[in-house]
């Protein structure tokens, strides 16, 4: 599949994981399901590895080490940011990665001096994160200041994990690999903060969200590795945001939440951002010189 359909599919793919997340959050603490849903994607992983005559030994444990710690700690203060902020804000600021992502391709461009980066790809991240904006309507009272930079530095973070999953794609890591070690760095949190918060009775219908949490984020995660492996950065930073329309129709179905003009305006420039990104890369994949930090 082309990195466009791939990011798609993810963003498709992780909108159905929030909807089960949303569902088990009833019954489980936040850091339970992190937990549940990095472990079945570990050992999922892992035995369809073994049974394929795979390896999940890597010749670059520093690149995976840094590539789980930043994508580990941005989930983990995404957490802290929800659980003082209104939901919608700390989304939004979450979803600052894709804006913070073009800075830092922009830095890159600037400190290496003959890479360029195409301005049209810069504004379709900028106009998707502008969607977002309207659609989530995100206000951050006084108070809510440190929760609220705790959600900033989740984006930042973010933004720093999908740029060393490009790297470690060009340095021959297979998406399954990249997947795997990202999951046990979310194994490692999850046990901790289950550690201190302690852990929930189950039931069948909450192990069947646990283990469907799992495995979407799995899939979705496979495919979103092998499009930032093969597409062009900030064309899949664009389609990315395609995941709040997805679910924006989940709650709008089943959880009765509101349409009002400002959602249908940001789902529209969303949309165009998409489109533009797959336009632009599209036709300039021949001569493609967009930085990436994976080269240098």
């Amino acid at each position: 599949m082309s990195a466009p359909v791939l990011m798609l599919s993810a963003s498709f793919l992780f909108a159905t994981m929030g909807m089960c997340v949303k569902l088990a959050s009833a019954q489980y603490a936040p850091g339970e399901i992190v937990f549940y849903r990095s472990l079945v994607g570990a050992l999922v992983i892992a035995g369809v590895a073994a049974a394929r005559g795979g390896t999940l030994r890597t010749t670059v444990p520093g690149m995976h080490f840094w590539r789980s710690a930043s994508g580990v700690a941005s989930l983990c203060l995404w957490f802290y940011a929800v659980s003082g902020l209104p939901l919608a804000t700390a989304v939004t600021l979450n979803y600052m990665s894709s804006v913070w992502m073009a800075l830092f391709l922009l830095g890159g461009a600037i400190m290496v001096g003959s890479q360029r980066i195409d301005g049209r790809l810069v504004a379709t991240v900028l106009t998707g994160f502008a969607g977002v904006a309207l659609v989530l309507r995100p206000t951050i009272e006084h108070e809510q200041l440190w929760h609220g930079l705790m959600g900033l530095m989740s984006g930042m973070l973010a933004a720093m994990a999908y740029l060393q999953v490009s790297s470690l794609g060009r340095a021959g890591e297979p998406e399954y690999r990249v997947v795997y070690y990202f999951s046990l760095g979310g194994v490692v949190a999850g046990a901790g903060t289950m550690l201190w918060t302690g852990s929930s009775a189950h039931t069948v219908r909450g192990v069947l969200l646990l283990v469907a949490i799992g495995l979407l984020a799995m899939v979705a995660q496979m495919m979103m590795t092998r499009a930032y492996t093969i597409g062009r950065t900030l064309s899949n930073a664009s389609l990315q945001y395609m995941g709040i329309p997805f679910a924006f129709a989940y709650g709008y179905l089943l959880f009765d939440d509101p349409v009002t003009w400002m959602a249908l305006a940001g789902m529209v420039l969303i949309l165009g951002a998409g489109l533009a990104a797959t336009f632009l890369r599209a036709r300039q994949a021949p001569a493609d010189s967009t930085f990436n930090p994976g080269d240098s």
